[in-house]
């Protein structure tokens, strides 16, 4: 069954970094676009970054674009998010998502409705 794992979420004073990855497996990795989404306490989950199939195209939030960097290592069937400049607005849990519809070939999508499988997260904190 696919599973995608989160890992490298911490706590971090603002102005810092850290870097997020997940795990893919029972997938044809290169052939799935993949995504970060958030989600605050209160607040919905919200589109943060992603890569369409095969990393033909990026796309980020207006609120991380110059500070998060988005990769993927197909070999290794790893995407990751580099996030640096972090404030506390970036306080949330971290999911990563899969999508493998045609329509994520050349483009990225940024509902939470339209990703096939979901991690179960990782919590970043960023202090003041």
């Amino acid at each position: 069954q696919v599973q995608l794992v989160e890992s490298g979420g911490g706590l971090v004073q603002a102005g810092g970094s850290l870097r997020l990855s997940c795990a893919a497996s029972g997938l044809t990795f290169s052939r799935y676009a993949m995504a970060w989404f958030r989600q605050a306490p209160g607040k919905e989950r919200e589109f943060v970054a992603g890569l369409s199939r095969y990393g033909r195209r990026t796309y980020y939030a207006d609120s991380v674009k110059g500070r998060f960097t988005i990769s993927r290592d197909n070999a290794k069937n790893t995407v990751n998010l580099q996030m640096n400049s972090l404030d506390a607005e970036d306080t949330a849990t971290y999911y990563c998502a899969a999508d493998g519809t045609l329509a994520s070939l050349d483009l990225v999508r940024t509902q939470e409705v339209q990703y096939d499988y979901w991690g179960q997260g990782t919590q970043v904190t960023v202090s003041s």
